[in-house]
């Protein structure tokens, strides 16, 4: 697959340590990237992407792993723009630490955020160093031998936001839409291959179709109803979306559309206006609460998870207790935070009123146990109650049990005798912040 904007396709280079799992989770890296219209590189110095996939590293081959990060910190400072990435139960180990000893370093996520690497590589969380593991959600990758039955959908590249964190504009340019026609064509070509969920992949995904001209030219509510109305296929997500651009006629699109599921990912980054502001989000608090009541309106059940930057330059006690009030106020189903480090060439890289990092590392202490806490009180609302869920195989934790994701995005582990790619009914017994767990109810397959 070629990328879909200008210049020439993008390389990446994956170094793998440890088990068979980890191959495994690697092999799924390269699908998704490839997906994203990547292609691999022989060598890291052939690569814009350097990625690492870590195992619990005992102390001898955690020097050897250190010796290849030395590699990659050389390769970035002669080429600013090459993006480094850790992934893998080394970096889930010792979490934000990755930063602290190795500034360089773009992106670190747990085994189980390997899909967010390419929310990462293509929203302006690209910018935060943010670091996913707390919330844990499982990848659902799709590539040819694991997940036919998932596909990823580039619909757009760039971003013309200009959010002072973020390098986005300068490294990927002005927003580029695909013409619908190509995303429909290729979307019916997916549902005839067996693909049932598809996940449309954009910087801003519902500021879609501002740049086409002529009769193809679609709204991204009109694109969201365009791939509902395909044969075949059953489950639609997207990210990442702006919370400017999240009008009615999206929320509408979720609603009414059979195929949209009940979940909305939309970025809050700040509870306080006066950070918003310093970030150049183009909304203040009021504006973002409007949003989400008009979610919550519309599709009273829907699922909302969010991104949250920490120690922004400025931010006070006060505008940090801002945040934690917006959380306790949404309730948010998970939440994605960043600890803030600046990023060459942006505004805020050279604003005053550095956050000290232990100050950062209370906050966002703080931060995750009151979003955990109330992701586990919204997920009671699923106990006793039947959820369809697509099935990706065994479970991680429990091989003798099945694991999936249920439309509002929760992972399921269930009892049950379904295969990969089939949508079963699932009742649900029990709920944790992250996971439901429950007992297929037999024959109910759409599979």
């Amino acid at each position: 697959m070629e990328t879909t904007g200008q210049g020439a396709a993008k390389r990446f280079h994956v170094t793998t340590f440890g088990c068979q799992m980890n191959e495994h989770d690697s092999e799924r890296m390269r699908g998704m990237l490839s997906s994203l219209g990547y292609t691999e590189a022989p060598s890291r110095e052939q690569a814009d992407l350097i990625l690492f996939n870590t195992c619990s590293i005992r102390e001898n081959a955690d020097s050897r792993f250190i010796a290849h990060l030395g590699e990659a910190k050389r390769l970035k400072s002669e080429q600013p723009d090459v993006v480094v990435g850790v992934g893998g139960c080394w970096a889930q180990s010792v979490k934000d630490e990755v930063f602290e000893r190795f500034p360089f370093v773009d992106v670190a996520f747990g085994p189980g955020q390997i899909h967010k690497l390419a929310e990462f590589l293509t929203s302006d969380s690209l910018s935060a160093q943010g670091y996913f593991e707390f919330e844990d959600f499982a990848g659902h990758l799709p590539t040819q031998r694991t997940r036919p039955f998932q596909a990823w959908l580039q619909i757009s590249q760039g971003c013309n936001c200009v959010c002072s964190y973020c390098i986005v504009p300068s490294t990927r340019g002005r927003e580029a839409s695909r013409p619908s026609g190509e995303l429909l064509a290729e979307v019916r070509a997916l549902a005839a291959d067996g693909v049932r969920e598809v996940t449309l992949l954009g910087q801003n995904v519902n500021s879609y179709g501002r740049d086409l001209r002529g009769e193809g030219r679609m709204t991204f509510a009109d694109l969201l109803r365009a791939v509902d109305a395909v044969d075949g296929i059953e489950r639609i997500r997207y990210t990442s979306p702006h919370p400017k651009d999240m009008k009615e006629d999206v929320i509408l699109a979720h609603a009414e559309c059979p195929s949209v599921c009940e979940h909305i990912h939309l970025p809050l980054q700040s509870g306080s206006s006066r950070i918003l502001k310093q970030m150049r989000r183009t909304y203040d608090r009021d504006r973002y609460l409007d949003r989400v009541a008009l979610i919550r309106e519309h599709v009273p059940d829907a699922a909302l998870t969010t991104d949250i930057i920490v120690g922004f330059p400025g931010e006070t006690d006060e505008d940090f207790e801002a945040t934690l009030e917006v959380v306790e106020e949404v309730g948010y189903d998970g939440a994605f935070t960043f600890v803030f480090s600046p990023r060459r060439g942006t505004l805020a890289a050279e604003l005053d009123g550095r956050v000290p990092h232990p100050v950062k590392k209370e906050r966002m202490g703080r931060l995750v146990e009151a979003v955990q806490r109330r992701a586990r009180e919204r997920a009671e609302r699923f106990v006793g109650r039947t959820v369809d869920v697509l099935v990706e195989g065994p479970s991680r934790t429990d091989p003798s049990r099945l694991r999936g994701r249920s439309r509002h995005n929760k992972a399921v582990n269930f009892d049950g005798t379904a295969g990969p790619g089939e949508i079963v009914e699932v009742e649900v017994a029990a709920a944790t912040s992250q996971t439901l767990l429950g007992t297929e109810v037999l024959l109910s397959r759409a599979g």
